[in-house]
């Protein structure tokens, strides 16, 4: 049922036009057709604006192509790096960016937003220098740890108006030596809209070890502490990808190109009203996400606030539907603080757990903690469990519910590989939920972690899905360079057409199309 990367990238057009190679099964294209005919009618009720955006013409040399890392510091490239003034910015507001080359050198930064675009995954939107780069200090060791760059512009830009919400990548290139790497920026707005992408830029942070192990995972004699008393800064360059797979593309985006990505190139592939905001923007106003239908989360969206919480929380009482497509949600609870110059919502701390720390969890290493959270499974429907990591199938569990209609699963039957590398288990007893999906994820020490999908109806007629794994965005598309990861000894194997029909129809009953 997996598709291959090539019939993935097949456009509506394609189809329309008539360009099907003849010969393709009757049942394939008319599986094709029945999706293409749920979404045109989604657009013609959503104004097209990301399919609009999608018509222009992509770039195919978005990717790094020269990058490399210190091998002193294990993550960092200090040849170019840089970061932005802010985790997302409005059409019309000012952003600064930062980069230091060191040896000084000139550069010139290419801007991209990222989504379909033909197949090609970005479109370049505008192209800045080439500047005179210099080498910036490295920030001293602070309190609790911190790590905070206090660099100068390198130059400042408006967002044009015409500028569509997205997620944007700026390509740092030296001119002399070719050396790459990438700064990363959100462009949110403030309109209705079918769906709000939340990205996972906490946990992102969380795990930045720029400029060498200073992320929230080490506190000076461990390099996987699951302590408190640690803050991580977002005013820093984003390291190299630390954990389950080495990944060039990571250098300065962050987790984006790991985990979310796949889903943002689907949705806009697939033309939903789809908008982005970073988890400060959750935070920081119910009015980032109540305005549309829907909420996602995505791949590892470990790290949230207590104010984060409790906008979901009120949000899905007042009829909005959420689709957690992530794994490891709402684990760790962060209070957000503002940097040493005052800008609100610049580094945070791992502060507690949400739900209180479990006996395992304390037998583990976690904790002790200053503050405790809210149960996340109020809003999830299930949490975090022990052991945290593992991989396996995501198997059916109960096949009569509508979110598998047109899949062809049946009770026991699984979806190879996408569990994984962390999940959701210990469902909590709320009325209406039910367990879609359930099975076992085979942790690399032998050790058996029992996962559950759950979906669980909201009081307005909305409803809350949990699938339970950092991957599911792997099993909607496979964007030009991405790559799958591997992990505890389990891997998922790319697009799957029953991934995506799962994924349209839910997406289909929380828009009411």
């Amino acid at each position: 049922m997996a598709k291959s990367n090539q019939s993935d990238r097949v456009t509506r057009r394609d189809v329309l036009r008539g360009t099907a190679v003849a010969g393709i099964a009757s049942g394939v294209v008319a599986s094709t057709m029945s999706t293409l005919a749920t979404v045109s009618t989604a657009e013609a009720a959503r104004g097209g604006v990301i399919h609009k955006e999608n018509a222009h013409a992509g770039s195919t040399d978005w990717q790094l192509t020269y990058t490399k890392v210190d091998p002193k510091t294990r993550y960092r490239c200090p040849w170019i790096e840089g970061y932005c003034s802010r985790a997302s910015v409005k059409a019309g507001e000012a952003l600064d960016i930062m980069v230091s080359t060191n040896p000084p050198g000139r550069f010139t930064i290419e801007i991209f937003r990222m989504g379909y675009y033909d197949g090609a995954g970005a479109r370049l939107m505008q192209k800045l220098g080439p500047f005179d780069g210099v080498a910036q200090p490295d920030p001293p060791v602070g309190e609790e740890r911190l790590r905070e760059c206090q660099w100068k512009p390198c130059t400042t830009i408006t967002i044009p108006e015409d500028w569509v919400s997205g997620i944007y990548l700026g390509r740092l290139s030296l001119i002399d030596t070719q050396w790459q790497s990438y700064i990363i920026f959100i462009v949110r707005d403030d309109r209705k809209a079918d769906v709000v992408f939340q990205c996972s830029d906490n946990t992102w942070q969380a795990y930045n070890r720029w400029p060498d192990n200073f992320s929230l995972y080490d506190n000076g004699e461990s390099e996987w502490a699951l302590k408190s008393g640690i803050r991580v800064s977002y005013d820093r360059p984003y390291g190299k990808y630390c954990q389950i797979l080495d990944a060039p593309q990571s250098q300065g985006s962050g987790e984006f190109l790991l985990w979310e990505f796949p889903f943002v190139y689907w949705l806009e592939r697939e033309g939903y009203d789809v908008t982005y905001i970073s988890n400060t923007d959750t935070h920081a106003d119910i009015k980032s996400i109540s305005r549309a239908k829907a909420m996602i989360s995505v791949g590892h969206d470990e790290y949230w606030s207590l104010e984060q919480f409790n906008h979901v929380k009120q949000a899905i009482a007042e009829g909005l539907n959420v689709g957690f497509f992530s794994g490891n949600t709402c684990c760790f609870v962060t209070p957000f603080a503002p940097s040493s110059s005052g800008v609100p919502n610049r580094n945070f701390t791992r502060a507690g757990c949400f739900g209180g720390a479990s006996q395992a969890e304390k037998e583990y290493g976690m904790g002790p903690f200053p503050l405790e959270g809210p149960d996340e499974r109020e809003i999830i429907g299930a949490r975090t469990i022990i052991p945290f990591n593992g991989a396996g199938d995501w198997i059916v569990s109960d096949d009569s519910h509508w979110m598998f209609e047109g899949t062809g699963m049946k009770n026991g039957d699984g979806i190879p590989g996408i569990v994984g590398w962390e999940f959701h288990g210990e469902p909590l007893d709320i009325p209406g939920l039910k367990i879609v999906a359930k099975g076992d994820a085979l942790n690399s020490g032998d050790q058996v972690a029992h996962w559950t999908a759950t979906i669980y109806p909201g009081p307005k007629d909305n409803h809350v899905f949990n699938a339970s794994t950092i991957w599911w965005a792997q099993g909607l598309s496979s964007p030009p360079g991405h790559m799958l990861p591997y992990s505890h000894n389990g891997r998922p194997h790319g697009p799957d057409e029953r991934v995506q029909k799962i994924t349209h129809n839910l997406l289909k009953r929380f828009l009411k199309t």
